[in-house]
């Protein structure tokens, strides 16, 4: 391609550059993304098209031949190109905050968050694993409702009604493909999202990006507190129910997830992500680098630790690994669905091994301090990573992981709690 110049410009018009009735486009051979679009009447603006910091496609235009001469193009082009490579979107810091869209400013903290430019809890960069769930409610529920709303326009009310059509399903969509998780509504899903909104749009306040906080004040909705966990009883029927599907050929790894969260308390994607590395097998603890609290070193029972090293050697970095590639096993949900079909209960979901563990622990007269260190929780302001390992500590969870693998295999027998001064 050849360098733009006057002499080309002046000889340019729509039937010379092609099919009249359409635009056309001239490159420049020598700065790249610099250009003129022709109209179809003849009109010929100069353009820069560049590819955004979170890979989007742009192209603006820079002024009107005639108004503007072909070398001060060239020098505006040059600038805009030069911010791109410094990592900067030119088209939105050139917009008036009242003027920007919500889901143009949402585009802004995902590129920014992702470079590290923005600090979330403790003043840290934000977790991926949390821009993954910004990133999702960003795409399923923001933009759907509110992205083409200009900032300044949005009021509370707009705010508002969107969780409104959250909460009633409207941006609910079915599961696709074979791995593609569905998109769900309901009122937790909507509160939710409307904190994601309301922590995107103080941020772009607190950067000069915008002016004010259409989100501040909303009224989110209160999610009913899940505290379904399972009696001794249901226990069993879900052991007698996983011996079963494991001679019916069930996932041999998401039957061991299932046993491994009753027995530990873990979260789910704490025990599904956790790494070989991470396990100390004489402390019978392990160190997680970063949690939904921080880095943290958490206390399993020597049942537990067993169950982690019976576990095949596959050559991943992780105990419960992928059937293909390197990542870990994810399927876990459905396994645990179709165990819960099989033993007839209802409404189990992996939080709710949580809930179990911490009710198991609680039956054999452990007290709420100890049971929070177990499962990870700051306690009284202390952050965990402060908390002691001691011999006691240790000693709880061996106790609690045996009774629960007991019950799970139906050996256990009514069990009383501690004595005052055993705890």
């Amino acid at each position: 391609m050849e360098k733009i110049t006057k002499r080309r410009l002046d000889a340019l018009n729509p039937s010379k550059v092609g099919i009249q009735g359409s635009e056309q486009f001239l490159w420049d051979g020598e700065l790249r993304g610099f250009g003129v679009r022709v109209s179809p009447a003849g009109l010929k603006s100069f353009i820069v098209q560049y590819r955004s910091p979170e890979g989007r496609h742009r192209r603006t235009v820079i002024g009107r031949y005639g108004l503007m001469t072909v070398e001060q193009a060239r020098e505006v082009a040059r600038d805009v190109l030069t911010a791109v490579a410094k990592g900067l979107d030119p088209k939105l810091a050139a917009t008036k905050p009242d003027e920007l869209t919500v889901g143009a400013v949402c585009d802004w903290y995902l590129a920014e968050a992702e470079a590290g430019r923005i600090l979330g809890k403790r003043r840290r960069p934000i977790k991926a694993s949390t821009l993954a769930m910004d990133r999702s409610r960003i795409d399923a529920h923001i933009k759907p409702l509110l992205g083409k709303r200009i900032i300044g326009t949005l009021k509370l009310g707009d705010v508002e009604g969107a969780q409104a059509d959250i909460a009633a399903g409207k941006t609910s969509k079915g599961r696709t493909g074979s791995r593609g998780g569905a998109t769900t509504g309901g009122e937790g899903v909507a509160a939710r999202t409307m904190s994601t909104l309301h922590s995107i749009l103080e941020h772009a306040v607190r950067l000069g990006k915008i002016q004010s906080n259409p989100a501040k004040g909303v009224r989110r909705l209160a999610s009913i507190p899940r505290d379904r966990r399972l009696s001794r009883a249901e226990i069993e029927r879900l052991g007698r129910a996983m011996r079963t599907a494991e001679q019916d050929g069930e996932h041999p790894t998401g039957l061991a997830a299932i046993r491994f969260f009753l027995m530990t308390g873990l979260r789910r994607m704490e025990g599904l992500a956790l790494e070989r590395a991470w396990l100390n097998d004489e402390e019978g603890s392990i160190r997680f680098p970063d949690t939904k609290s921080g880095a943290q070193t958490r206390v399993i029972g020597r049942a537990a630790v067993d169950l982690l090293l019976a576990q095949p050697q596959t050559g991943s970095r992780f105990f419960f690994s992928a059937d293909w590639g390197d990542g870990h096993f994810v399927g876990v949900v459905r396994v645990l669905d179709r165990v819960c079909a099989t033993a007839r209960l209802e409404d189990v979901t992996p939080h709710t091994l949580r809930h179990t563990f911490a009710s198991v622990a609680g039956d054999l007269g452990f007290s709420e301090l100890t049971i929070a260190a177990l499962l990870g929780h700051a306690a009284r302001g202390v952050t965990q990573r402060y908390i002691h390992i001691d011999e006691a500590l240790r000693l709880t969870a061996d106790r609690v992981a045996v009774e629960m693998a007991d019950i799970l295999d139906s050996k256990a027998s009514v069990r009383h709690p501690l004595r005052r001064g055993e705890r």
